[in-house]
């Protein structure tokens, strides 16, 4: 494979260095070489981008790759596969494995099977307590000195109960630049419930789980923020009250992020009616007036970022009985063909969009050469897609090894064309090339 690409004609749409413009980008040995017109190609491997759009490769902050403990689900070497395919070149992985990820060995695996596979950059998030129990504080300090250098830090799939422990969980990574993340989640008031509480929930006879239950954690959380100094980030956000929360607390000047998933910014509790499992998730999906909510948090910028929450799970459990299915879905090969409808319906421009998926997420984290910008001398992270293509979702397709996807058997309008993750070509024409990456 030549060192050198070069993508050819493309609409160069760079949110960090507020770029709009048809541009050529010439790429060489990991670095781009150059960024203008008419650049000539000479023995570089020509990317034809002529009616698509290239911008910074995207940045999932909340994936879930179930490796190790739950390889049936997924690999960390699927989930990097699916990640490469939905036009990621950095994902941040959640600790929820078995044995969680709640010490530097954990930590540096998942890291180190992300560099060796080579598709996108996985970075390991540690979890905030022992085993995610709850009860003690996990060997924070040990991730964040580690090779994995881990910086955000969650119990997700759960929040953190003992207020107590979570504030001395804030104060310790206050000492470090530390990110405390949280899945925000009253289990007193949410415990037992299936979906969202309201007319939905009550026509069909399911246990909800009230807002309320997202925004009081929150509330208690941005208060610890407060008085700690910690930086912090919700995960998932799908309240109207989260959405009021996060943009008080950003205009008071705390350091206060958060994400929202492309489920909580299309769909409704009223998906729930089908009784389909494959509509279950945590957070619940909620009313339409919370996902107005969050399209215009995500709008006016108090929402930083675009997450997936790509939750796998086998066949056999999410298939089974409503009250009995895991919450979760996978969403990365989807993500963009989901969250371009936004566009269209006039919600974000197309460069907005943009740096939801790659800028925004990429400087929550911290993430240098991730997110752009895309000028001479950058790491090449890069991403070609098609704004207008459309496509039937088939996840028998996927990469990834679950097929809890919503969107089955629905077209989409956008897709991805190819994804260059550190200077090198991993997809192309939508597809993972031949040869990169290990063998899954």
């Amino acid at each position: 494979m030549a060192n050198a690409i070069l993508v050819r004609g493309g609409r160069l749409v760079d949110p960090a260095s507020g770029t709009d413009r048809t541009a050529d980008i010439l790429v060489r040995d990991g670095r781009i070489e150059a960024v203008g017109a008419g650049l000539a190609a000479g023995e570089a491997e020509v990317v034809e981008a002529d009616g698509a759009v290239v911008s910074p490769g995207f940045v999932d902050l909340h994936v879930h790759l179930r490796e190790p403990g739950r390889e049936d689900e997924e690999t960390i070497a699927s989930g990097s596969a699916a990640a490469a395919r939905g036009g990621f070149t950095a994902i941040c992985a959640m600790p929820n494995t078995e044995p969680a990820c709640d010490s530097a060995a954990v930590a540096e695996k998942v890291a180190a099977s992300g560099r060796f596979l080579g598709l996108t950059r996985v970075v390991p998030a540690g979890a905030l307590t022992h085993a995610r129990e709850g009860t003690q504080l996990a060997a924070i300090g040990e991730m964040a000195r580690s090779v994995a250098r881990v910086r955000l830090f969650t119990d997700d799939g759960r929040g953190v109960q003992d207020t107590r422990l979570l504030r001395r969980a804030m104060e310790y990574l206050t000492g470090f630049g530390g990110i405390c993340a949280e899945h925000c989640d009253d289990e007193a008031l949410s415990e037992g419930g299936q979906m969202h509480e309201g007319e939905v929930s009550s026509r069909l006879g399911l246990r909800g789980m009230p807002a309320e239950a997202e925004d009081l954690a929150l509330a208690r959380d941005i208060a610890l923020a407060r008085l700690t100094g910690c930086r912090f980030h919700a995960l998932h956000v799908s309240t109207a009250g989260s959405v009021a929360l996060v943009r008080a607390a950003k205009a008071e000047g705390l350091a206060v992020t958060a994400e929202v998933t492309p489920h909580h910014l299309t769909l409704t509790h009223e998906e729930l009616a089908s009784f389909d499992p494959v509509f279950k998730v945590n957070p619940p999906l909620r009313s339409l007036a919370d996902v107005a909510a969050c399209r215009a948090g995500l709008a006016d910028g108090t929402l930083d970022a675009i997450a997936t929450d790509h939750a796998p799970h086998a066949a056999h459990e999410k298939e089974a009985e409503f009250e009995a299915a895991p919450p979760g879905l996978i969403g990365m090969e989807t993500a963009l063909g989901v969250v371009l409808a936004l566009v269209r319906d006039g919600v974000l421009s197309l460069p907005a969009l943009v740096e939801r998926l790659s800028t925004g997420p990429a400087r929550v984290l911290g993430l240098e050469g991730q997110g752009g910008p895309i000028v001479a001398g950058a790491p090449a992270h890069l991403v070609v897609f098609d704004p207008e293509a459309r496509w039937v979702v088939d996840p028998s397709r996927f990469a990834s090894r679950s097929r809890n996807c919503p969107w089955a058997g629905q077209e989409l309008t956008g897709k991805v064309l190819a994804t260059i993750f550190e200077g090198r070509l991993v997809v192309s024409n939508g597809e993972l090339l031949e040869g990169v990456g290990a063998t899954w």
